[in-house]
């Protein structure tokens, strides 16, 4: 590992801690998947997920790569709009150190986080996972790429301002991948925001 996938490593590990100690204590037990993405404002285009023919009456559909979903953390003030960008899939390791391993593959997903409310101070990669068409699901690993600039391991974004980052999964070599879903407090929190692939 290169000295600044350690200090990414050491700075997840030690965020991931610091949230689990403060959200046993929050945790209300009330799970929920989002997958509405939030309505372009008045006068915007539409997105593809609004229009005619993609959903069933009566029900949106789902959130897509390019949609933005309005997540909650614990608190009322923990708010944050976060969309998925882009998805490289069998994305190139940033260097000849960051290789998968064998029968695996690299997928970078890049996210832009704004916070909606207080400052959004966390571990990006703490909240992100992977899921192929079976429902298994992959954690991020350590590992950059050259789809572009990754994600630090601690974030801090002041409020009404925005971060953008890429994440890397390392997958199967087979895996057909269908959601990408990002949860606030490093995971932690009960609403989880979901985007399908496929």
């Amino acid at each position: 590992m290169t000295r600044s996938t350690v200090r990414r490593s050491a700075a997840v590990l030690l965020a991931a801690s610091l949230v689990a100690l403060g959200a046993a204590a929050c945790n209300t037990g009330a799970s929920s998947v989002s997958t509405e993405a939030k309505k372009p404002a008045s006068g915007a285009p539409a997105s593809a997920a609004g229009t005619a023919g993609t959903a069933k009456q009566g029900a949106a559909a789902p959130a897509k790569v390019g949609d933005t979903i309005a997540l909650k953390g614990f608190e009322k003030t923990t708010t944050a709009d976060v969309t998925v960008v882009k998805v490289v899939d069998n994305a190139e390791g940033e260097d000849e150190f960051s290789k998968p391993a064998d029968g695996k593959r690299f997928v970078a997903v890049q996210f832009r986080i704004k916070a909606t409310g207080k400052a959004y101070s966390d571990a990006p990669a703490n909240s992100a996972k992977l899921l192929d068409a079976q429902g298994q699901s992959f954690s991020t690993g350590f590992y950059d790429t050259k789809a572009g600039q990754g994600f630090s391991g601690s974030v801090n974004i002041a409020p009404g301002e925005s971060g953008l980052g890429f994440l890397t999964f390392e997958v199967p070599k087979d895996a057909v991948l269908d959601k990408v879903q990002f949860t606030l407090d490093s995971g932690m929190a009960d609403q989880t925001g979901q985007w399908k692939l496929s």
